[in-house]
């Protein structure tokens, strides 16, 4: 193992409750050696950069299926790569939240080998399905890539919520863990998207700060869990009450938001 890893975090990998072969290797191609790498990057920016104050992480069931539901927000996903190292870091046995990362990635090189070796899928509902009825811990931000447009006065603002994640949970038998992530826009304050420049690169958009460049400030961060959320159905109810649902979630996830916010 590198000297660059953590013999800490080389230690918690290992209590990772995964399948892995002889290799290092799980099913999903997850490999044990990169997970260590960038579990101690993760959580050197998690513990001294951004400080993060994680509450509720026991809300999390310690084993099986699990939807992690919150918001996005600040140009760049520092909330998801947050989320998961709250969920390595904080949880006994630690957890591997796995990701549905927007499909972009795939054609980026070096950040769809990161991507898949450390367990970020690309956001398909097959992944979806797949992942939970392996029961892991699946994460989704059903705002999509128009959370982390949000600019700086919007930062603690909702968009509107996909409906996919609470079918995929109703098929699935799976309880739904909302978040309210705080600091993110204040991480990146974003003013402006040049959407046009993003068509050009390949993304979505090339968010733009005060300062420039979307270079993350050091600003404390704060995650909160909650209460898991389970309901009852077959995923083939009526869009109504699909939307009915979504709104119960989305309502939690703004909850936990301002309990984050009285927390500043």
């Amino acid at each position: 193992m590198s000297l660059l890893v953590d013999p800490d975090i080389e230690r918690r990998v290992d209590a990772l409750e995964l399948s892995f072969d002889e290799q290092g290797v799980d099913p999903y191609g997850v490999r044990k050696s990169d997970l260590a790498w960038f579990y101690t990057t993760l959580s050197r920016l998690y513990r001294y950069y951004f400080r993060v104050e994680c509450t509720g992480a026991e809300h999390v069931p310690s084993r099986g299926r699990a939807m992690l539901i919150g918001n996005h927000s600040g140009g760049v996903a520092i909330d998801g790569l947050m989320v998961i190292a709250s969920m390595f870091l904080e949880k006994d046995p630690p957890r591997l939240a796995q990701g549905m990362v927007e499909k972009f990635i795939a054609g980026v090189p070096f950040a769809s080998k990161w991507s898949a070796r450390t367990g970020q899928l690309t956001g398909l509902p097959e992944h979806a399905r797949r992942l939970l009825e392996d029961d892991r811990l699946l994460m989704v931000f059903p705002e999509g890539a128009r959370g982390t447009a949000k600019l700086y006065k919007d930062r603690y603002s909702l968009v509107e919520f996909g409906t996919g994640f609470v079918r995929l949970a109703l098929e699935t038998k799976t309880p739904i863990v909302p978040f309210g992530f705080v600091g993110g826009g204040d991480a990146v304050p974003t003013i402006y998207n040049a959407y046009k420049l993003g068509k050009m690169m390949g993304v979505p958009y090339v968010p733009f700060t005060p300062y420039g460049a979307a270079l993350p400030l050091p600003i404390k961060l704060r995650v909160h869990y909650g209460e898991p959320i389970v309901f009852e159905g077959t995923g083939r109810e009526d869009d109504e009450v699909i939307a009915g649902y979504v709104e119960t979630v989305k309502s939690r996830v703004r909850a936990l938001i301002e309990e984050g916010r009285r927390a500043e």
